[in-house]
């Protein structure tokens, strides 16, 4: 397959098909362009990573590093962004990374997360029970359940939760003419993460904060600035991440009636459904930027010392050589003989952290929709529903009815 090229020579970019579903441009790229460079949001071109082998060869190489504050190199996005922090953890690599994850990985284990369940069903049902015949799904319950849910978790009042979402989309924004809104909600966002750290330690109490706070590994703990950056990450990622693939994850179940019959028939196999939703349509942003700092020979080609590379996680998520027939939507599909493991979490050392949280905060809100709302449909045309504009792309309104 040949690329369409623009009037300047350049290959397309990667966007969305109709319906959110996955861009045509990856079957192009999967068969022909692996490496091929897209823009990213700052204007800067980069190879962009698709087929499935290469995904995992770039998150698992010691040779990836996550280190793209030096001079010159490209940038997510204009002016301050994700990769600017050297007390994130993401934006660590070995040692600093390997202690920083070892503290943290206790916390968010599966035994430590699966107590959270009842508590979790409960509020989404709660929720839904507030709600009438027709609502916006996105602000009433997508939005509603996680930041419940993070809150509770971390200690955070939830009379703070407006604040939080404004800066939340202050910093997700990926246009050039919100540069200034995106540093100014960074900057509150991080002094309120350093307030609530410091009411934590004036009052201890029993909450995730509380456990972070006292974090230890050996002699080893939390910086202040690991500990503050770690509080901004949980709410940011706990709150946006997990309700845009509620979001996404519900619209997809409601393009496929016959499937959603067959949840609210049988509600045990929204686990196994839930895993295709996050194969199909996650995860809401793609992984971050690596720069290798060896020459490194992927499956599909080399990549020299220096490149600058974006792992796609969900082309490789829809890749036909890991997932037959990938653009079809199953929730069979990780059944009985599950296909390779899909990578909306991503791989390797930074691995999302939380995805056990995230796996059953999911679960627990599709599996509430099926017992509680069966008759769950959208209200208007699949087309009429609007979709965010940043790095996180989500539905923004989603109007649906349970009504006659």
């Amino acid at each position: 397959m040949t690329a369409e090229l623009d009037a300047n020579g350049t290959p397309p970019d990667i966007v969305p098909g109709p319906l959110a579903a996955p861009p045509a441009e990856f079957a192009r790229r999967h068969e022909s362009a692996p490496l091929e460079p897209a823009t990213m949001p700052s204007g800067d071109r980069v190879p962009v990573v698709v087929r499935y082998e290469d995904v995992r060869a770039v998150l698992g190489s010691p040779t990836s590093s996550r280190n793209l504050r030096l001079p010159g190199l490209p940038r997510l996005v204009s002016g301050i962004g994700i990769d600017d922090d050297p007390d994130a953890l993401i934006n660590q690599d070995p040692p600093e990374h390997t202690r920083y994850r070892r503290i943290m990985h206790g916390t968010f284990t599966p035994r430590r997360i699966e107590p959270w369940r009842p508590r979790i069903a409960e509020i989404a049902r709660d929720l839904l029970d507030g709600l009438g015949d027709d609502f916006d799904l996105v602000q009433g319950y997508a939005l509603r359940l996680p930041s419940h849910v993070i809150c509770e978790m971390l200690g955070v009042p939830m009379s703070d939760y407006d604040r939080f979402v404004r800066w939340t989309d202050m910093f997700l924004s990926t246009s050039t003419a919100t540069e200034q809104a995106r540093y100014q909600g960074h900057t509150e966002f991080m002094a309120y993460a350093a307030e609530l750290v410091a009411r934590h330690r004036a009052e201890p109490g029993a909450d995730l904060i509380d456990l972070l706070i006292q974090a230890r590994d050996e002699e080893d703990r939390l910086s202040e600035g690991e500990l503050v950056q770690t509080v901004f990450a949980l709410i940011t990622a706990g709150y946006e991440t997990t309700a845009s693939m509620i979001a996404r994850g519900v619209f997809r179940l409601l393009l496929h009636p016959a499937q959603w019959t067959e949840l609210v028939t049988d509600p045990d196999l929204v686990p196994t459904a839930v895993e295709e939703v996050l194969r199909f349509d996650g995860p809401p942003a793609s992984a971050f930027m690596r720069r290798m700092t060896k020459d490194t020979d992927l499956p599909s080609g080399p990549l020299p010392a220096g490149t600058v590379v974006m792992p796609n996680l969900n082309a490789a998520n829809h890749d036909p050589r890991a997932f037959p027939d990938p653009g079809r939507f199953d929730i069979h599909r990780f059944t009985d003989h599950p296909p390779n493991p899909h990578l909306a979490f991503g791989y390797g050392a930074h691995r999302c952290l939380a995805a056990s949280l995230a796996r059953v905060e999911l679960t627990e809100a599709v599996k509430a929709l099926a017992i509680q709302r069966p008759a769950l449909r959208l209200t208007g045309s699949p087309e009429s529903v609007t979709w965010t504009d940043g790095l996180v792309y989500r539905p923004a309104v989603m109007h649906v009815t349970t009504g006659g």
